[in-house]
């Protein structure tokens, strides 16, 4: 039985999560299959991978042939390293022991990098924050001087009328006592 490694999409319309499963090649998309070994989220930055690391490993030795995306996702994860790693064993290149350190050197080294992407991510989204905060105060400051000169003009135009009301009172009283 041919076999391969690939996607089975879920989620809902527009928001597609996906499952990594070892599955016949005859065998529909969303159909049928032998084994799940992990999820795939492509909707976050960076994307969410979780993997079965030892059953994906043991599949890539066995022969199941990944499909673009999930050979992607594996290198990611440092299946195909690993792999690597087992064949310098094999050969007598090096100790198990040593294969492990270097792919510990390895991951440790990529789990340093996605952190930083994700530092940098939420520092990027502080600052538009902060943008948008100082953008909304000056826009607020504007209006609170418009409402305040509105207010001094219906405050002088006030003053205005009733110097005129009392001027005209005066007027009206003068020549009643004359």
């Amino acid at each position: 039985m041919a076999t391969k490694i690939r996607l089975q999409r879920g989620g809902r319309k527009g928001y597609a999560f996906y499952s990594i499963v070892i599955a016949d090649v005859r065998a529909p998309r969303d159909g049928k299959f032998t084994e799940k070994i992990g999820t795939y989220n492509p909707n976050t930055n960076p994307a969410t991978v979780d993997l079965n690391f030892d059953r994906a490993l043991y599949w890539v030795e066995t022969g199941a042939q990944p499909t673009d995306t999930v050979r992607n996702i594996l290198k990611g994860e440092g299946v195909y390293m690993m792999k690597h790693l087992r064949g310098g064993v094999k050969k007598g290149a090096f100790d198990e022991a040593a294969a492990q350190s270097k792919f510990d050197a390895w991951k440790a080294n990529k789990v340093k990098g996605l952190d930083q992407i994700r530092e940098n991510e939420a520092k990027s989204k502080k600052d538009a924050a902060a943008k948008a905060l100082d953008a909304e105060k000056k826009v607020n400051e504007e209006i609170a001087k418009k409402v305040a000169e509105k207010k001094a003009a219906a405050a002088a135009a006030k003053a205005e009328a009733e110097a005129a009301a009392n001027a005209e009172a005066s007027a009206e009283e003068a020549p009643a006592e004359a």
